[in-house]
């Protein structure tokens, strides 16, 4: 892999690979299949109470690495800078 490979976009079939792994990584850990959209609406409604962060941008992904899954969680904080 170059460094060239980095700002390529995407095709539909890496797109579908990269989705059809992420449903079998579901069934395998015997996850729903909306597991992350469940675990969305949750984090929103437990980060909302806490204004420096922006939970509409929370960003969640399952990666796997081997025989190893990672759950990866984003909650940036909010830009407002009250004060």
């Amino acid at each position: 892999m170059s460094i060239f490979d980095l700002f390529r976009k995407k095709g539909s079939a890496s797109i579908a690979k990269e989705r059809l792994m992420m449903v079998l990584s579901y069934e395998r850990k015997g996850l729903p299949s909306n597991f992350t959209d469940q675990l969305q609406r949750d984090l929103v409604l437990l980060f909302n109470q806490y204004p420096q962060l922006s939970t509409s941008s929370i960003v969640i992904d399952i990666k796997s690495e081997g025989n190893r899954d990672q759950l990866f969680i984003s909650i940036p904080f909010s830009d407002s800078r009250g004060g």
